[in-house]
């Protein structure tokens, strides 16, 4: 498999509302858990590029290694993840999977329990985006760093 086009390249300006809105997240207050929200939806839309930047993103926030390999399969992690995390989490997953789930009430009623309806707001513009930068991941081929630099060793 190999990369296609540089999409930021050839059309910065495409991008830059995503940037704008990017930036607003990381300061909406949410902290770490917009980074596992961008983690987990790009694992379920099998962005390897997102993926690998995610991961070294909550890595260097501090978050064990075992915290994100087990980030997939939180349901069956137990207390690894907080009370909001597991909230977040079943949040991303039922709104990244709309065309599966259509965000069933009983889905909003359990996030709405825990987030304020401006958390809540912010947690699906972040689960948006990231399916947004997701697909264009996927479609051009961005090359994950890691693989980049694993390959080289090899």
């Amino acid at each position: 498999m190999s990369k296609r086009i540089n999409y930021y390249a050839v059309a910065p300006d495409s991008i830059k509302g995503f940037v704008a809105v990017h930036d607003y997240l990381k300061a909406s207050g949410l902290g770490d858990l917009v980074d596992l929200v961008y983690l987990r939806v790009s694992q379920i839309n099998q962005c390897a590029y997102c993926i690998d930047m995610h991961s070294q993103d909550l890595h260097k926030l501090g978050t064990p290694f075992e915290k994100l390999i087990l980030t997939s399969a939180w349901r069956e992690a137990g207390e690894v993840f907080s009370p909001r995390e597991q909230a977040a989490l079943a949040w991303t997953e039922s709104v990244a999977r709309v065309d599966q789930t259509g965000v069933p009430d009983e889905d909003y009623a359990a996030a709405a329990a825990v987030f304020n309806d401006k958390e809540l707001a912010d947690l699906s513009v972040a689960i948006a985006l990231m399916s947004a930068f997701n697909r264009l991941g996927v479609a051009f081929r961005n090359v994950p760093v890691a693989a980049s630099r694993l390959a080289r060793k090899a």
